[in-house]
């Protein structure tokens, strides 16, 4: 197939180097790549990747970990909750599975916090497994191969896409191909302005040069001070990460996250943030004092 062709050729030219690709894949290394790479850029998690497999050489490693463990090296990476799943789903590997991360995607789909997406990208980025991975730049990418899309936004439908896959995924390289068509869209096909005058497939995309940019509307999310919610969280979790043990009483936890001036009023605020944050494990009361989750 043409495509096919001229993506693998162009990829082996402009691949982007990352420490979780390479001609020895380590499964475990895939593992902890992937659950990193759901919500944070590939070159942060290439930064800040390296330290956690220090702290955590092994999938038994990491099983043995406290919450606050791994939360204190999740700093940087965002939405701590993964490294949660994370520690989770390893322990299910080791108690469960002898420490050998499943090949199977429907396997790797029982594990804690692992998904659709995940599990399928672990089974063909760590064993070459052929199988769809569908992450948001493939389908960006597989729609505008597909048909002329009117706007930089218009994406074609789940059975749409997998049937595309289906043809175009080379049987001898799934693991090489995921990763052409991911660095295509990342650096070239990419969401609001796409280079199509650089791309090696413009001639054969019914897209290229087509397409209007679309005008996006986010769901606006739970502010306070005119900052999102999630911004706080991850503020009072980088405070206890600085904190240590025996962690800070609440008054002054409220002074490093909201300034002297905060009032009664949003000091209740932080308060049952702090809730939350021991609901998700990742925060803990002791006595008067909040400290990371242990």
């Amino acid at each position: 197939m043409e495509i096919a062709l001229r993506l693998l050729d162009w990829y082996s030219e402009c691949a982007r180097t990352f420490p979780w690709r390479g001609a020895e894949i380590d499964p475990y290394l895939v593992l902890v790549s992937e659950t990193m790479l759901q919500q944070t850029q590939a070159s942060r998690v290439a930064e800040l990747l390296p330290a956690f497999i220090s702290a955590f050489p092994t999938i038994n490693h990491l099983a043995a970990a406290s919450n606050g463990d791994v939360i204190l090296l999740w700093k940087g990476l965002g939405y701590n909750s993964r490294a949660l799943r994370l520690r989770d789903a390893a322990r299910a590997i080791a108690e469960h599975h002898g420490g050998v991360i499943p090949a199977q995607p429907v396997v790797l789909r029982s594990l804690p916090g692992v998904g659709a997406y995940t599990s399928a990208a672990i089974a063909c980025f760590a064993y070459n497994a052929w199988t769809v991975v569908l992450d948001v730049n493939v389908r960006r990418v597989y729609s505008r191969w597909l048909r002329a899309q009117a706007t930089t936004a218009d994406v074609a439908s789940e059975k749409e896409l997998v049937d595309l896959a289906e043809r175009v995924i080379p049987r001898d390289a799934p693991s090489t191909w995921h990763h052409a068509v991911m660095d295509l869209g990342a650096t070239i096909c990419t969401a609001r302005r796409p280079k199509c005058s650089a791309c090696p497939l413009s001639e054969l995309c019914p897209s290229a040069g087509r397409m209007l940019e679309a005008v996006r509307n986010r769901r606006p999310e739970p502010l306070f001070r005119g900052e999102p919610r999630r911004l706080w969280r991850g503020r009072v979790v980088d405070a206890l990460r600085t904190a240590g043990t025996p962690g800070v009483t609440l008054y002054v936890l409220s002074g490093y996250v909201l300034g002297a001036d905060a009032t009664s009023e949003e000091r209740q605020w932080l308060s049952e943030l702090i809730t939350a944050l021991e609901r998700d494990g990742l925060a803990a009361r002791k006595g008067r004092r909040v400290t990371l989750a242990d």
